[in-house]
């Protein structure tokens, strides 16, 4: 299937001059060199057992050379010049936070455009309250329609979900709009519904959907993989000037949320891996982005571009030949297994849907197997979207077979997203060594949702079964995969912790974790599920000097206050990095 072409995305990469540039520090010394600074706080929280906290921290050449109080580390500051900074001495320090599951472009396309949404978005582009009635949607969408004067492209709105907004396809847009373009991006973002004076703009006829099952031209529906018969139309999402701004917004949203670690889960989603890879490198480096990127080849977009697994593995070479100080590739690889939760095409095991739909396969079964042993046998860390006990049920036999072909002690085959599974299922993961990187913000959004008119009452107040996982012992983090959820780990954090849902319901208590566990799961649990536990994810010497720092303590606050803890910023390798006033 064709993806996008050269009138988008390779665009950029000959717009926008890629910057790798290699890290000015120099981490494998074994001895401090640069400026000794202790930073000093009214709370320190390591999140290391052996000492969980601290009222200040020395940190030199963007690492932590000590943590302990002022006393403490005199040993230090009688030997060495130092220099004592006291502008956190009212705020409480945590390690920087992390979100494992990200993606760049996702915020550079969207943010584009304004926000309908059933729940309230506050973005750099502005406050976009949400509209969780038909008739409070269509009231907002069409005073935004009427405020749209760009004639060259369509009217675009984020945030459409039929649950909560009611049914609108083609026809329902065409007579609501007769002669303005349309388009609503679907919650989930892998679905999109067109008018038809859209469909006209963009020169997309019934033929080119001949044969394709994930369109419907009557409906004006493109979804999951079906996407790609639309996207390469919208050559306007990837203008540099537009997309540039939207990668700034990301990286303002990162910052934002208090992340100094991101790890993108899926690079190549819109067909052009190397030019999304220029221009995420472009941005990043040239804005001194306090933050790092990890990014993460995925399987569809190999597919999708007609690379064999001999091909993806030389390429992903060539793109960690490339790695920057700020944007790297390490080893991990992502499989599609089911489609979207948010549309309701996540693979469910009997009983199914109440209402009879059916979920959909990203990619076979088989297919997927042989990509992951091949990744697996190269010494990557395979994680796959799963999301149905159906998809889990598939990720089990696949993690099995790996484990029978090349058995592996330390793999960390990571399930990502986590929106339903069973006991039994995350017994089976917790002995097989998986670890989960999950969204509990699927459980605030779409528990109510899924118990009155698709799962049933049992299993949607049991969606995001965390709970479950912290009895097991088995280890677990916290993403957005944002816009899935907002960009911020103390959201999640009280999503989890809370488990009430957006219309003020509590459902699934026995799933709700501890905040201890909480908050390991955006830093040291997080770090170990993505392999990074010896250098991010806790304060102690040795490790990057990663902070996020706090104005609030998230234990004294306790569950119902994590939401409204203001972040001052955050301090990336040593360096402070305060949020705009």
């Amino acid at each position: 299937m064709k993806r996008i072409t050269t009138a988008c995305l390779w665009l950029l990469s000959l717009t926008l001059t890629s910057t790798a540039v290699s890290s000015t520090q120099s981490l494998d010394s074994n001895s401090v060199n640069g400026e000794l600074v202790i930073y000093t706080a009214q709370k320190i929280i390591t999140m290391e057992a052996a000492l969980p906290e601290a009222s200040a921290v020395a940190v030199a050449d963007g690492r932590i050379v000590a943590v302990g109080s002022l006393k403490s580390l005199s040993s230090w500051s009688d030997q060495k010049e130092v220099r004592i900074d006291r502008r956190f001495e009212n705020k409480v320090i945590m390690p920087g936070f992390i979100d494992p599951h990200v993606h760049p472009s996702l915020p550079a396309v969207l943010t584009q455009f304004p926000f309908i949404a059933p729940d309230d978005w506050s973005l750099p582009t502005g406050e976009f309250p949400g509209a969780k009635t038909p008739k409070a949607y269509l009231k907002r969408l069409t005073q935004l329609v009427s405020e749209h004067s760009n004639q060259d492209i369509p009217f675009i709105a984020w945030g459409y979900h039929p649950l909560w907004h009611g049914y609108l396809f083609r026809q329902q847009l065409t007579a609501l709009f007769p002669d303005q373009p349309v388009m609503l991006w679907h919650r989930s973002f892998h679905e999109i519904v067109a008018n038809d004076a859209a469909l006209s703009i963009l020169d997309i006829k019934q033929a080119d959907l001949a044969g394709n099952p994930l369109t419907d031209w009557s409906k004006g529906h493109f979804f999951e993989n079906g996407l790609y018969a639309l996207i390469p139309k919208m050559a306007f999402l990837f203008d540099p000037i537009r997309f540039g701004k939207g990668m700034e917004n990301f990286i303002q949203m990162v910052h934002q949320g208090g992340v100094t670690t991101a790890l993108d889960m899926g690079t190549g989603v819109f067909g052009n891996p190397d030019a999304e890879i220029s221009l995420i490198r472009h941005t990043v480096e040239t804005a001194q982005a306090p933050a790092r990127l990890i990014l993460t080849p995925i399987i569809t977009d190999f597919i999708g571009r007609g690379v064999s697994i001999e091909e993806a593995l030389l390429q992903v070479d060539k793109w960690r030949a490339q790695n920057s100080h700020r944007v790297m590739f390490d080893r991990r690889f992502k499989l599609m297994i089911d489609g979207a939760i948010y549309s309701g095409l996540a693979q469910f095991k009997f009983p199914g849907y109440i209402d009879g739909h059916k979920g959909v396969w990203m990619v076979p079964p088989i297919v997927s197997q042989q990509w992951a042993q091949a990744f697996w046998d190269a010494g990557y860390q395979i994680h796959a979207h799963t999301n149905g006990d159906a998809s889990a049920e598939v990720l089990i036999n696949l993690l099995k077979t790996l484990q029978q072909n090349t058995p592996k002690t330390d793999h960390r085959l990571t399930l990502e997203h986590f929106a339903y599974t069973t006991e039994d299922q995350n017994r089976q993961l917790a002995e097989l060594g998986a670890v989960v990187s999950a969204n509990p913000y699927y459980h605030y959004m779409l528990s109510d949702m899924y118990s009155d008119q698709w799962l049933g009452a049992d299993r949607g107040s049991q969606m995001v079964r965390l709970g479950s996982l912290e009895r097991l012992g088995m280890p677990f983090a916290f993403h957005s995969d944002s816009p899935m959820a907002p960009l911020e780990p103390l959201t999640l954090v009280s999503a989890a912790v809370n488990r009430v849902t957006i219309n003020g319901n509590l459902t699934g208590a026995n799933e709700r974790v501890s905040l201890d566990a909480g908050l390991r799961a955006i830093t040291i649990d997080a770090a170990w599920v993505m392999g990074w536990e010896d250098q991010i994810g806790s304060i102690r010497a040795g490790k990057k000097a990663d902070f996020t720092i706090l104005e609030a303590d998230p234990y004294e606050v306790g569950p119902s206050g994590l939401k409204d803890i203001k972040i001052w910023g955050t301090v990336f390798e040593g360096l402070p990095a305060p949020l705009e006033p």
